[in-house]
């Protein structure tokens, strides 16, 4: 796909789109109207594994195929008909080869390499708690600034996108809420539980959402990516703690986490997508990309269903007026670059090598179309030394943290983002993971000022707000003579930042 690439080159947006686009559009209809084969015989003891199978969205063709299904020896979990994807469990080794040749199935796969019975977000990094000397340092500087919260000073990430003066002028709208797709939210911590709202809020994992009470939870205190991304958005400016970035819109948990090996499988996201957009959600965060496979290629059919499975959920919740962020991943990986080497897929197994292509092996959520894509920052404006990037997929960027190369002036000199976590704690965490719900919380103050925006419209601010400081002139961060990566691009729009970092206040002026 030379073209599309130089297409990228020259700036226009729409190329990854259209090779998505292509490349889905013409899957299979399925090659017969007959019955699928007789399941393979099989052991007793075989055990299952979980499918999306995609079809035409009408309720005649869903209802054959889950006569087929049924027929391989599968188990509906449940059917998102308004998407044509449903979601599957069967011990039938020869279920995608029998399911795949059924009339109105037009992908269908696998979501995993292992059993059901038996992690990929994007921080780089353990998390660090705060100790009770960085907070009496933290809250003594914050006592001599007004309006400011107690661990506020320690916050940089704020400051560098003038969140700290835009809350002034508009804290966000309680209208507004930003799903947080993750491992759980701890809404009973005291810095969260203000803004949160629990009637936009579920368990996902396993593709069937579960509203019962506390069920967005993480499943323990050291799940605390998910916590720490909702204080980033929206952490209340109220004596306590830290703030977020839209004080004042709210924060919902929709958690897509397997309880057994804390990977986010594409059942679960597709769930979460299609929950946020039936329950008003205007904007989702998502912190990760889905498991099993850090790119999933094309040509491979298990990868090619969970690539059209997770964008027609996505697509749906865009259609229903919710903006997806996304972030752009760790791996300090040129996303425009001919090719890749992935040596951690697939990551509930055995991981191969292999080299793959990004433009045709996707990064998901990150790299489906009209989802915003962020890289990571640091205080000096930097790209943070993890954070992949790459011409024409890359949006917008923010802070992310850079504990290595980029250290604030702050109590802490900590780099990495300081927000809250479960048990009612705090800690610092850095990664791209961190970058996008800067750029989310910034999105829900922009809904927040034009809230009959779209969400084309709302990327298009978040483009037009944004300040690019364009390619540096050298990127040799470790100062050994070679440059660590190559910004690609120029003043305007380049490779390391897209259209540039967000701005907080220029959102809200």
């Amino acid at each position: 796909m030379a073209h599309l690439r130089s297409r990228r080159r020259l700036g226009l947006a729409v190329p990854l789109v259209l090779s998505l686009t292509a490349s889905l559009g013409f899957l299979p209809a399925g090659a017969s109207a007959a019955p699928p084969a007789k399941p393979a015989v099989r052991a007793a003891d075989t055990p299952s594994l979980a499918y999306v199978v995609n079809t035409r969205p009408d309720r005649r063709t869903i209802e054959s195929v889950a006569k087929a299904i049924a027929a391989a020896d599968g188990t509906v979990v449940i059917a998102y008909a308004r998407i044509g994807v449903i979601v599957v469990h069967s011990a039938n080794p020869d279920f995608s080869r029998a399911i795949r040749t059924v009339r109105g199935v037009q992908s269908a796969g696998a979501t995993r390499t292992a059993p059901l019975t038996a992690a990929g977000a994007t921080d780089e990094g353990p998390l660090q708690l705060m100790t009770r000397g960085q907070a009496a340092r933290t809250t003594s500087a914050a006592a001599a600034a007004d309006d400011s919260e107690p661990f506020e000073a320690d916050q940089w990430n704020l400051r560098a996108i003038g969140a700290d003066r835009a809350a002034k002028i508009n804290p966000g709208s309680g209208r507004v809420t930003v799903a947080v797709i993750d491992n759980g939210v701890d809404d009973t911590h005291p810095d969260l539980a203000p803004n949160f709202s629990a009637a936009q809020s579920a368990n996902c994992a396993g593709g069937k959402a579960d509203t019962r009470a506390g069920a967005w939870r993480p499943y323990t205190s050291d799940d605390a990516h998910g916590t720490h991304v909702a204080g980033e958005i929206a952490a209340p400016r109220n004596g306590i703690g830290i703030a977020g970035v839209a004080p004042g819109v709210k924060v919902s948990g929709i958690k897509v986490s397997d309880p057994v090996n804390g990977l986010y499988y594409p059942e679960s996201v597709v769930c979460a997508f299609v929950f946020a957009a039936d329950h008003g959600v205007e904007i989702t965060n998502n912190s990760y990309y889905v498991d099993p496979w850090l790119y999933n290629c094309m040509d491979d059919p298990d990868q090619r269903a969970i690539v059209d499975a997770v964008n027609r959920a996505q697509l749906y919740a865009q259609r229903k007026g919710t903006l997806n962020l996304a972030s752009a991943g760790n791996s300090d990986h040129d996303l425009d670059s001919d090719a890749i080497v992935d040596e951690s897929s697939p990551d509930d197994s055995t991981a191969v090598k292999r080299t793959v292509d990004p433009h045709e092996c996707f990064d998901v959520p990150t790299q489906l179309p009209g989802v915003v894509t962020v890289s990571a920052t640091g205080v000096q404006n930097l790209k943070s030394y993890y954070s992949s990037y790459g011409y024409g997929v890359v949006d917008i960027a923010a802070p992310g943290g850079d504990r290595l190369h980029q250290i604030p002036d702050t109590p802490s000199k900590n780099g990495r983002i300081l927000s809250t976590v479960p048990d009612g704690k705090y800690g610092f965490l850095q990664g791209t993971s961190m970058a996008s719900p800067h750029a989310a919380g910034v999105a829900a103050l922009l809904k927040s000022h034009y809230p009959y925006a779209t969400p084309d419209q709302l990327k298009a601010l978040l483009r037009a707000e944004a300040d690019d400081p364009g390619c540096p002139e050298s990127y040799d961060q470790n100062g050994d003579g070679t440059q660590d990566a190559v910004c690609e691009g120029g003043k305007r729009f380049n490779g390391f930042y897209g259209f540039g970092i967000v701005n907080a206040l220029d959102a809200v002026k």
